[in-house]
């Protein structure tokens, strides 16, 4: 299993913060310009990454103000999970941290761990400048 975690500092509460992931409607904000024909509600999300596959996501888990997990909805390339964690720091903020859990061959590491984490911390880095 491949681990890609991205983390960020945010000068907002964590309930804010989890309101704001928990509506995978916000999370078209977060996406880089390689991503297109997003469509989305509350709970799932599809879209096409350029140049790489199309994926549709789910909410499988919620803990309120915690955790947040999606899984594919449709048959993917490779199973992946796509977890978002909150959790107050000491500045009154809160932590956010993106983690993607892929199941990748040798190859499919190669190909796709580097563009994984590249979409990882930019969505955190987008998440820092929609909620501060």
């Amino acid at each position: 299993m491949t681990i890609i975690e991205s983390a960020t500092e945010l000068n907002a509460p964590v309930e804010k913060v989890y309101a704001f992931l928990a509506d995978l409607n916000n999370h078209q904000q977060l996406m880089p310009e390689n991503i297109y024909n997003w469509s989305s509600t509350e709970d799932e999300a599809s879209f096409t990454i350029q140049n790489m596959a199309k994926l549709a996501i789910k909410i499988s888990s919620r803990i309120a103000n915690q955790e947040l997990v999606a899984i594919p909805s449709e048959k993917a390339p490779f199973d992946i999970e796509l977890k978002w964690t909150v959790q107050a720091n000491e500045n009154g903020g809160t932590t956010a941290t993106h983690i993607l859990s892929a199941d990748l061959n040798m190859m499919m590491k190669m190909l796709a761990a580097g563009p994984l984490q590249k979409l990882a911390d930019h969505q955190t880095s987008r998440l820092k400048e929609v909620l501060g």
